[in-house]
């Protein structure tokens, strides 16, 4: 049975992605959700507006302001380690 890609969490648990590219990624999404994927210094491609359009609920949340944006950065983030980035 084939083994699925690694998840962003699989990714930092390992060392191949650090913390601070996972807050760069969801930073870079959060301040424009067009622009495209985010590259990490080990070539593995993080899409966040992919998942985020593929979860009906997370994207609920965006573009709505007040305390929904934390709940939205927090649940972008939460979404960002169950993403299984595009290998180098």
């Amino acid at each position: 049975m084939p083994t699925k890609p690694p998840t962003v969490a699989d990714l930092r648990k390992a060392g191949t992605i650090s913390s601070l590219e996972i807050v760069a990624a969801v930073d870079a999404y959060m301040r424009d959700a067009n622009a495209g994927p985010y590259r990490s210094n080990s070539g593995h491609t993080i899409d966040l507006a992919a998942a985020v359009a593929a979860s009906p609920v997370i994207s609920k949340l965006h573009g709505q302001s007040g305390p929904q944006d934390r709940a939205f950065r927090t649940a972008v983030t939460a979404l960002a380690m169950l993403v299984r980035p595009t290998p180098p």
